[in-house]
């Protein structure tokens, strides 16, 4: 089976893939999937630790089930630990997704190495899944979107601070003003603190989407929206430019990197 691993600044997202009838990392079923706080100074031997804790909730001994794993990492720490971590105690084949990794997607930026790992993997499954042109939304730790043109290639974006940290930095200034759970009001219009606040952040944050995603639009032409990352399912709703709601996008694009430099036999 395949594990795929997405290592973002705040949570990491792990997914394990069904064997399927060909080689190491070819199914293409979503069996189990984690989502952990990330911890840049985990060591490899605590990194293997939780692997093994997370599969023993499913019965599952990670050593005997893992075929091939594929990761991709905004946390430099973090991507050399997992990489002594794969060769320490899996010794299965690996694909780090960076520079030379083959991704089927010309990368059309001013400097492709600065493109995040991340944001190459929903680039991938998007168009595998949609076609092209494509906007990605995906909402990390920074909100993200992703364009990719009709033949596929990689077009460029747009990042902005995700809404976690905005919401931070609104509390961490506004001294009255009260930490609110991330849910929708009754309405736009709110007649108490905590519902203005919610109004401003869901609403708000949804406008920001609509209004980027009508300007890149109206620069690459009419394209298919897909929302990913932690808060999709709050804003996708309330968006009226998100077409599509992908929560495992990021891992479904490492399965398909994976497959692209699966070794031979």
């Amino acid at each position: 089976m395949l594990l795929t691993v997405d290592v973002g600044n705040t949570q990491t997202v792990l997914g394990l893939f069904g064997a399927g009838d060909g080689p190491a990392g070819s199914g293409t079923e979503l069996a189990h999937t984690w989502r952990v706080a990330t911890v840049a100074s985990r060591t490899a031997d605590e990194l293997a630790l939780q692997l093994a804790e997370l599969f023993g909730l499913h019965g599952l001994d990670v050593r005997e089930a893992v075929t091939g794993i594929a990761v991709a990492s905004v946390v430099p720490r973090l991507r050399a630990a997992l990489r002594e971590m794969t060769d320490r105690w899996y010794r299965v084949p690996t694909v780090i997704v960076e520079p030379g990794v083959r991704t089927g997607m010309p990368i059309h930026y001013d400097n492709p190495r600065e493109v995040g790992a991340d944001r190459i993997a929903d680039a991938v499954a998007a168009f595998d899944r949609y076609g092209g042109p494509t906007i990605v939304v995906d909402f990390g730790t920074a909100t993200t979107f992703e364009v990719v043109s009709a033949g596929g290639e990689y077009l460029g974006g747009v990042i902005l601070p995700g809404i976690e940290i905005s919401m931070e930095a609104l509390f961490s200034k506004a001294a009255l003003l009260p930490r609110v759970e991330l849910v929708e009001p009754s309405s736009v219009l709110a007649k108490n603190t905590v519902e203005s606040v919610q109004s401003g952040a869901i609403y708000g944050f949804a406008a920001q989407v609509d209004g980027l995603c009508r300007r890149l639009q109206e620069e690459v032409g009419p394209a298919t929206v897909v929302a990913t990352g932690g808060l999709a399912s709050l804003i996708g709703p309330v968006s009226t430019a998100v077409d599509h709601h992908e929560p495992w996008l990021t891992l479904e694009g490492l399965r398909i990197i994976f497959g692209r430099n699966r070794p031979a036999g």
